[in-house]
């Protein structure tokens, strides 16, 4: 039996935690055990607490040790955390996060020059908290050896049944899927459902152009006639978007195009052969490259996704 042992820090999210207990707590595979630097463990949002079944020495040996999401991820773990969950990985424990757990990890300096995950919202706080993490905002769950990260709520999900799929194989996986009533396996490649993939802009000096280019995505630019528009060297318009958006403008513009095009898909039935043509990406290939390239799935799967996901909001429980 493999031993799992979950660490609930102050301000734990109370779905994160929930996932890993519910996952492999009656699981015939795995001893789990919930553990804590303090007693009783506040849980993010008030109204409940946790007593877990033991304190820091539990991941002394601990086979899998997995770091649930926590709310103030300013703060940065006590000492005593930091060093056990040094120690954990040094004795070979198997180290996960689901969601902002990722940043207790970087805290101890475990990802460090590695790849990492966590929510997308709280992706570019992990980055400047932690610029030696190569944060992948994108990816529901990161598999780097013995060190994985997970997205938030439903990714940790995924990824621990990518966890079980790993020890006990594909058949052990669906099986506990089955029971969760939860997809048997989506790959940690496929990206985040954010709500958008275009950069915010932290200046408004090139908002005017930037609605211009939104007005119309199926129009086809460069570089050069969008500097003309605004009256700047090419050189001095390409600094000033990057200072204004933190990309390039035809990156920009290729992040604009994506929305719009999974705005259609969502939205609409337009053929994916024509999603090009609508949203200036290109021929059929070239939007299908630009899906995977930049959400991990095909326009087809992600339109079946949210069709699937709009069925089930509308379909009554029998029973």
């Amino acid at each position: 039996m493999k031993s799992v042992t979950v660490l609930a820090l102050p301000g734990v999210l109370a779905l994160d935690v929930g996932i890993p207990v519910q996952v492999f707590g009656s699981d015939p595979h795995y001893e789990l055990t919930v553990c804590a630097d303090r007693r009783p463990v506040p849980v993010a949002g008030g109204g409940l607490t946790i007593t877990p079944d033991a304190g820091l020495e539990a991941l002394d040996g601990a086979g899998t040790v997995i770091v649930p999401g926590y709310d103030d991820v300013g703060a940065p773990p006590s000492a005593e955390v930091v060093a056990a969950l040094r120690a954990a990985h040094a004795g070979g424990a198997r180290m996960v996060s689901i969601c902002t757990g990722a940043f207790a990890l970087a805290a101890a300096g475990l990802l460090d020059g590695r790849p990492a995950t966590t929510h997308w919202q709280r992706a570019a706080d992990l980055r400047a908290r932690h610029p030696r993490v190569r944060v992948l905002p994108n990816r529901l769950y990161v598999d780097d050896g013995d060190i994985l990260t997970s997205a938030g709520v439903t990714a940790g999900i995924d990824l621990c049944l990518h966890l079980i799929r790993t020890d006990e194989g594909a058949a052990a996986a669906n099986t506990r899927a089955r029971e969760l009533v939860a997809p048997p396996r989506r790959a940690g490649g496929q990206a985040q459902y954010i709500e958008r993939l275009r950069p915010e802009a932290s200046g408004e000096e090139l908002g005017a152009l930037r609605e211009w280019m939104l007005g119309d995505l199926a129009r086809q630019l460069d570089v050069d006639t969008l500097a003309a528009r605004v009256h700047l060297s090419r050189r001095t318009f390409l600094r000033r978007f990057r200072e204004e958006t933190g990309t390039s403008p035809i990156a920009w513009l290729t992040s604009a195009r994506l929305d719009r095009a999974r705005e259609l898909l969502e939205t609409t039935d337009i053929p994916v052969e024509h999603l090009g043509r609508h949203t200036g990406l290109g021929s059929a290939a070239t939007v299908r490259a630009a899906f995977h390239r930049h959400l991990g799935t095909s326009p087809r799967d992600y339109r079946a996704l949210f069709r699937h996901r709009s069925d089930a909001d509308v379909t009554p429980a029998s029973g």
